[in-house]
């Protein structure tokens, strides 16, 4: 990926069978991992922090279409995931997003506004569940 332009920081992991539409468009941390069957649909930019988890299934979407046009053209947005974050199973994350360090986003969450750092949210649109305590992540105990 690093040959055609992502910027990929050391110790990160990618699953073969992710899809990357435009690599020069991606840049993910040190420690980050991406599972299987990610699609980084990434016309836009998106931004992955380090020591984050991008697991199974995960949907990134950093473009849109303007419906308000009758061709309807392509709107490249962006994707920013913080540092220690946590994507679980089938989970959407819409163009223009950012979520915040320390966040978590419950499994098959559709995720269309941006995300507080130190938060769960879950659903469809997604809500806050509830606060995460960053001491207790670090101790293994949240």
């Amino acid at each position: 990926m690093r040959s055609f332009g992502a910027k990929i920081g050391s110790n990160s992991s990618f699953q073969a069978s992710v899809k990357i539409c435009d690599p020069w468009n991606l840049e993910v941390g040190s420690f980050s991992s991406v599972g299987p069957k990610v699609d980084c649909y990434n016309q836009g930019k998106i931004k992955i922090g380090d020591h984050t988890v991008i697991s199974q299934k995960i949907y990134l979407c950093a473009s849109t279409h303007d419906y308000t046009l009758p061709d309807f053209p392509l709107v490249c947005q962006h994707i920013k995931i913080g540092s220690k974050v946590w994507i679980a199973a089938d989970a959407f994350v819409g163009p223009n997003v950012n979520i915040g360090d320390g966040a978590v986003v419950v499994a098959r969450s559709a995720v269309f506004k941006d995300v507080e750092p130190w938060t769960v949210v879950g659903g469809n649109p997604s809500k806050m569940i509830k606060n995460r305590n960053a001491l207790e992540s670090i101790n293994g105990t949240s």
